[in-house]
């Protein structure tokens, strides 16, 4: 097990970038991207009257309880685009659910905003008191936001997405889904409900860290401590995704690897499978939901099946369930309704399209991403070729976390939305997330778990970013992958918050 401590300081340069007190102003900022809001701001209800919408801005619910917690859900009405005149801007709903160990509901606690994963995945659903949620909650009260567009936060589903007929129109409505809106949708639930809008403790797991980042950018004020879990981003200027699927194809190349060492008799299961698809008419099987299950589509297994803690062993088993039985002597094999449903399952972007639409576009900055992994992917065509490695006797190399652009021809659901991909790929004017120079002058405690072996968030990357944030602390191990917050119980969370607290000297 490697494990690593260390302090990280910096050159501190001049802040550029300044925050105005007024309600929704910035002042000097060329890009009006995550937005400072006083406690007195003004009511939602009376701002959109314009528009016809009367909806109070906080409506809180009635506690109820699962097994040793207390919940309680929050409504909030924000605006869609928070740098338009909040007079005329359309509004959507922003669900919280505040959570509390049982007998803690009247308690002064300071709070937790946990920032899940994604792009798109809503906030997790307490069915009892356990893991991480367990230990924050002996001394927080915490907020499990369901960021934008997912869960109870007004979500862009298929069906909901195919009500916004253009595909420009759509592109445009979905510019305002990225981490900048989210840190100004924690702002404006912050400053509501936490007593004297004081700031709280987030805690950011892989998207949602990238999201932290941008929170230490433009809204420091916001911020008593910040703890993050396999998410620090890169942050350079322009469009990062080229480096980013430059770094994971070569971790998932590994992760290919070490799979196949583990169950060896897997290469040739893999190799039969991509020979049948490819000799099969229109070059794939029909899937359950009415797409395609192609050679290529085959090879996106990878994303879940590589990178978490007992993902190896789940695939295998899926693997030893591919083929139906041969009841009828004389009959050909065909692939099992069993592996094309669970193949589905996995892959998600039925129940989870924002992910697809917005997996890339999570990295640009003034820069289009021009659909970056499939431009990488397409430079080492030979090495990642499905259907040549099977045919050369090679283990065939599964892919990672990467959206392409054949998936909005090859995934039923995402047909709709090829057009508003493509827009997305091709812009260019994208806002900042982070500011350098702001994370240069950090104040605020920060501690983050950098997982050695993440086939997600890249390590080296992650440690240049580290390295430009003031004051951060880091635990660098290879004990948990990238899902080590839920894999580990309480022991990660634990661990950072003894950083931050010193109960972990640095050395």
């Amino acid at each position: 097990m490697l494990i690593l401590h260390a302090p990280l300081s910096l050159i501190k340069p001049l802040r550029f970038f300044t925050f105005a007190h007024s309600t929704v102003s910035l002042s000097q900022r060329p890009h009006p991207t995550v937005i400072k809001f006083s406690r007195r701001f003004a009511s939602m209800a009376d701002s959109s009257a314009s528009n016809g919408d009367t909806s109070p801005e906080h409506v809180s619910g009635e506690w109820h309880s699962v097994p040793e917690l207390r919940l309680r859900d929050h409504r909030f009405t924000v605006p869609l685009d928070y740098s338009a005149d909040r007079n005329i801007s359309q509004k959507i709903s922003v669900f919280a659910r505040e959570v509390v160990a049982v007998g803690k509901e009247e308690q002064q606690l300071p709070y937790l905003l946990y920032l899940q994963g994604g792009p798109g995945f809503e906030s997790p659903r307490p069915t009892e008191s356990s893991g991480w949620l367990h230990r924050a909650c002996e001394e927080f009260r915490v907020i499990l936001m369901d960021q934008r567009g997912t869960g109870l936060s007004t979500p862009l589903t298929v069906s909901s997405m195919l009500q916004i007929k253009s595909a420009e129109n759509l592109a445009n409505y979905l510019i305002n889904f990225r981490a900048d809106n989210i840190v100004n949708d924690a702002e404006f639930i912050r400053v509501r409900l936490v007593p004297e809008a004081g700031p709280w403790t987030i805690l950011g797991q892989s998207f949602g860290g990238f999201c932290a980042v941008t929170y230490l950018s433009f809204a420091p004020q916001g911020l008593k401590q910040v703890l993050i879990t396999g998410g620090i981003p890169p942050i350079a200027n322009g469009c990062t995704a080229d480096a980013v699927y430059k770094a994971s194809s070569e971790q998932v190349t590994l992760q290919s690897e070490k799979y196949y060492k583990r169950f060896p008799q897997d290469a040739e299961v893999v190799r039969e499978v991509v020979k049948y698809l490819a000799e099969s008419e229109g070059g794939g099987v029909i899937l359950p939901s009415g797409g395609i299950l192609t050679p290529r589509g085959l090879q996106t297994l990878g994303f879940s099946g590589l990178g978490f803690s007992g993902s190896f062993e789940r695939l295998h088993y899926m693997l030893e369930r591919v083929w139906d039985p041969i009841l009828v002597p004389g009959e050909s094999k065909q692939i099992s309704y069993f592996f094309l449903k669970t193949f589905e399952n996995l892959l998600g972007l039925d129940t989870n399209p924002l992910f697809a639409l917005l997996h890339e576009p999570i990295y640009c900055q003034g820069a289009s991403s021009e659909w970056s992994a499939h431009r990488l992917i397409g430079e080492d065509e030979s090495k990642f070729d499905a259907i040549k490695a099977a045919k050369e006797g090679r283990p065939v190399l599964f892919t990672g976390e990467m959206i392409f652009p054949w998936m909005f021809d090859e995934i039923h659901v995402l047909k709709p939305f090829k057009e508003a991909a493509q827009i997305l790929a091709e812009k260019k004017d994208w806002p900042p997330l982070y500011d350098v120079i702001a994370l240069a002058n950090n104040k605020v405690p920060v501690a983050a778990a950098v997982y050695y072996e993440d086939m997600f968030v890249n390590f080296k990357l992650s440690m240049e970013t580290a390295s430009q944030i003031a004051g951060i602390r880091l635990w660098v191990t290879n004990e948990y992958m990238h899902s080590g917050l839920r894999d580990g119980g309480g022991r990660v969370l634990e661990h950072l918050m003894a950083m931050l607290n010193g109960k972990k000297p640095l050395f």
